[in-house]
């Protein structure tokens, strides 16, 4: 019985701060505004597009509605990559720290903190952390 009562006002204590957080966030909305903070939406996880190797993920804003872009941060810990994928819509890479080696339409070079690459839709594009420290890099693109 015990344990019973102590799982149940856990689950309710979890869901009062579920129910907070998202007020919170729709408040914020309605006043013309919304932060989100790493520790929040980070997410380990694999190089995306089948790059592999250990990364960490994220995906800021992604709930909230009729939003056109998306913004995100990803972090290459050493040995990942973003695997060579086609791209549908232009995306912009910006470089915040670290190096690598971008692919695009098979022509390749080397990438570095404080570089802004375009892809153009249509084209193909890939990325690898190649130093000794993480590469990170922000993404953005519109939906």
């Amino acid at each position: 019985m015990r344990k019973a009562l102590v799982i149940l006002v856990s689950l309710v204590a979890f869901c009062a701060a579920v129910s907070i957080v998202i007020t919170q966030r729709r408040v914020l909305a309605s006043e013309g505004y919304v932060i989100e903070r790493d520790r929040d939406v980070a997410r380990n996880e694999s190089g995306p597009h089948n790059g592999g190797g250990p990364s960490t993920g994220y995906i800021f804003f992604e709930k909230i509605p009729d939003l056109k872009f998306s913004f995100r941060k990803r972090v290459l810990h050493p040995g990942a990559a973003i695997g060579y994928h086609l791209q549908k819509t232009d995306e912009v890479y910006y470089i915040l720290s670290g190096v690598g080696r971008m692919t695009i339409n098979n022509s390749r070079f080397m990438v570095k903190s404080g570089d802004a690459i375009l892809t153009r839709g249509g084209s193909s594009h890939g990325l690898e952390q190649t130093g000794k420290s993480d590469l990170t890099i922000v993404i953005t693109f519109q939906k």
